[in-house]
């Protein structure tokens, strides 16, 4: 049986989320581009992507519910069913994985209760694996709403989910103050952050993706940002001198087109015929 008309919103909620909607709107030269920001407005709504949310997209942007379910379903940061205030993703992809993160995963499952995808009776955690959280120098790594938990271990990541569930809150390994799921929604949708201090908030990159720049620190700057100074050009740094080496290694061993092999007895006999057959006296 096809399913029933999505439930609208309750017309205080239509009228709220219509203004927000069209402040988003505006801000594309074409109203169909605003589709991603409008679902984080829905999801800021109600804490996952609903049929009366992607109705009410739809309505906005003039597109079918099909068209908007689409999008909805392609990217994995709009939930397709409700979930907690806090989403927990564990990093299982190769580096992390290898570091602890396939170990991470699999004991908040026990110790929380739940599966992958599933929420704690209370409402508070919702547990998911997430491919990667591009911050491998920091490997392995939880995040919550979108905030790192830098170098976690199954002790770490339990102590974490614990005080979320109690209601101590956690604070972020780098970036921003931690905020409910709804919360960090809204301002994926575009709308200011209001914590203090959030916007100020960061973080620097780890140890091993500043490796390339300390070595060139390490080693001085290249010939050719001395020669633009008018410094007489430095000696090569000890990494430039193996590259040029390599490549004057490379250029002396490169075949060229008379080094083609010649057949030999060894050669098999259809590699002899044919290479026979590529010389002069073999061409007809």
């Amino acid at each position: 049986m096809p399913a029933l008309p999505a439930p609208p919103y309750p017309p205080e909620v239509r009228e709220r989320l219509a203004a927000d909607a069209r402040e988003i709107i505006a801000r594309y030269p074409g109203s169909r581009s605003a589709l991603l920001p409008l679902l984080h407005l829905v999801q800021s709504e109600e804490g996952w992507v609903s049929r009366t949310g992607i109705a009410f997209c739809a309505e906005q942007l003039g597109l079918t519910d099909a068209e908007v379910t689409a999008v909805a379903t392609f990217y994995s940061m709009y939930r397709r069913r409700p979930g907690g205030d806090y989403q927990v993703g564990v990093c299982t992809n190769t580096l992390c994985a290898v570091l602890g993160g396939d170990r991470i995963y699999a004991e908040l499952q026990e110790h929380l209760g739940i599966s992958g995808g599933e929420t704690t009776e209370d409402g508070a955690i919702t547990l998911e694996h997430i491919e990667c959280n591009a911050a491998c120098d920091f490997a392995p790594v939880v995040m919550v709403n979108w905030e790192f938990f830098d170098d976690a271990t199954p002790e770490s990541a339990r102590r974490l989910v614990d005080d979320l569930r109690a209601g101590r809150g956690a604070t972020p390994t780098r970036g921003a103050p931690l905020c409910t799921f709804r919360q960090t929604e809204r301002i994926l949708a575009g709308f200011p952050d209001e914590r203090p201090g959030a916007v100020d908030a960061g973080g620097s990159a780890g140890h091993a993706s500043l490796a390339g720049l300390r070595l060139l620190r390490e080693e001085g700057a290249p010939p050719a940002a001395a020669a633009a100074g008018g410094a007489a050009p430095a000696e090569p740094a000890p990494a430039e001198r193996m590259a040029a080496e390599h490549d004057r290694e490379r250029r002396e061993h490169t075949p060229s087109s008379s080094d083609a092999p010649l057949a030999t007895s060894d050669s098999p006999p259809r590699d002899r015929e044919r290479r026979a057959g590529d010389g002069p006296e073999g061409r007809k």
